[in-house]
């Protein structure tokens, strides 16, 4: 693969999106919009979004965990052979809203389906491709729902509702996969000033690409 394959990965509230957003408008503004996919998951597809309703639907609620985490898988493998794969191969950088890591927290962790079965169901999905980069956005569970609350209203899906011991448990999970994964996976404070996460992010970025920033 040629091209730079970044996530984005943090609970409920933490201003991934805000985040994910600016550091796209960063990158196209040098390297140009044909040289930049933002993309996210579920979805990035018709087939992968087609999933992401099924998965959000506020009248699902007796889905199965088992179930759910399937789906997610499921949309993620599309996901990679209609959209990363091939902007990879043509030399784009990738940046993705949730990958593999969000699958392992809130199914492995959050659903108590375990977090080692979770990643080892995902390695079938992903076929040996993650990013070179992951930026996790952490942040406490009650500020993160807090936020939810106050800023998500017309937004908030099935995932959102959760009640907190389920946003503690996700949150515990993508820690321990921060510490397993410390050549991948770069913890930001997300509780910070929303311009401040953003420039903790830039520089996170710029030291592990600086090919990017030349």
């Amino acid at each position: 693969m040629k091209g730079t394959f970044i996530s984005f990965e943090g609970p409920d509230g933490a201003g991934k999106t805000s985040v994910i957003n600016a550091i796209y408008h960063d990158m196209t503004s040098r390297l140009g919009y044909q040289k930049v996919l933002l993309t996210r998951e579920p979805g990035g597809n018709r087939i992968s979004e087609q999933i992401r309703d099924v998965l959000f639907d506020d009248q699902n609620t007796n889905m199965d965990a088992r179930t759910e985490a399937l789906l997610f898988a499921a949309a993620r493998r599309q996901h990679i052979v209609e959209d990363i794969e091939p902007a990879l191969k043509a030399g784009k950088v990738v940046l993705s809203d949730r990958y593999i890591d969000s699958s392992v927290a809130y199914q492995g962790g959050g659903r108590h389906l375990g977090t080692d079965d979770i990643w080892e169901l995902n390695q079938f999905a992903i076929h040996g491709l993650l990013p070179q980069l992951t930026i996790y956005l952490d942040i406490d569970s009650e500020l993160g729902i807090q936020r939810i609350n106050q800023h998500r209203s017309d937004q908030v899906n099935r995932l959102d509702r959760e009640k907190l011991r389920f946003h503690r448990d996700v949150r515990a999970s993508y820690l321990v996969l921060a510490q397993r994964h410390k050549e991948r996976i770069v913890v930001i404070d997300a509780s910070q000033p929303l311009a401040d996460v953003i420039s903790d992010t830039q520089r996170a970025i710029q030291h592990h690409f600086k090919n990017l920033y030349n």
